[in-house]
């Protein structure tokens, strides 16, 4: 199914726009297949959520993770169903971690703490798909990445409602793990990804 949806895209696009070369329909078609995956991937989390009972639990979640993860960026699974898995892992298991159990406003402060200097230190943290190569591009995601954050454990902090706060926590610690050195050597994906992007262009320039 996927296979033929994309054969009749690339042909619908080779009508229209005959001039178009390889490396331009590689890209389109590239970022096509992530908006399928990405939907696909929703869509079956949004059922389970909904089977369950938790989606409006599950949506709270997720708007929270990629509030960091948007400028932030960090790991990506290296596989659609590697990727599958560990949402259903990080969103529906997190959903019933968040609600059943009490985190203590001390343990609070310690997370946020980490998660503020670990973005200030590794965000954002590209892929070797999409390296960040422009360094005024990277200063800007860190200091829209550090404020959220810093708004987002604020609210954890002073927020009475103990889940608000647990979800706030918890979507925030695992954007935040995402973009760790130590997370890309566990799963053996290459870091820094932009300073091997700029080497590559000096030795082709030398």
């Amino acid at each position: 199914m996927k296979n033929k949806l994309f054969c009749l895209i690339r042909k619908t696009i080779l009508k229209y726009c005959p001039n178009i070369n390889d490396e331009e329909m590689s890209i389109i078609i590239y970022g096509l297949e992530s908006i399928y995956l990405t939907v696909n991937k929703l869509l079956l989390l949004l059922l389970a959520s909904v089977i369950l009972g938790i989606t409006r639990e599950f949506i709270l979640l997720l708007l929270i993770y990629n509030i960091i993860r948007s400028t932030a960026f960090g790991l990506h699974a290296s596989s659609s169903t590697l990727c599958l898995l560990s949402s259903f892992i990080i969103f529906i298991g997190g959903v019933y971690l968040c609600v059943g159990t009490t985190f203590y406003l001390y343990f609070k402060f310690i997370i946020c703490l980490f998660c503020l200097v670990c973005i200030y230190k590794y965000a954002p943290a590209d892929t070797h798909k999409r390296p960040i190569t422009n360094y005024h591009k990277r200063i800007k995601f860190k200091i829209i990445s550090l404020f959220s954050a810093t708004v987002l454990s604020i609210a954890t902090i002073v927020l009475s409602d103990y889940l608000i706060s647990n979800f706030l926590l918890y979507g925030m610690f695992v954007a935040v793990l995402m973009i760790l050195p130590a997370t890309y050597n566990f799963f053996k994906m290459p870091y820094n990804n932009y300073k091997n992007y700029k080497s590559s262009l000096t030795d082709m320039e030398g």
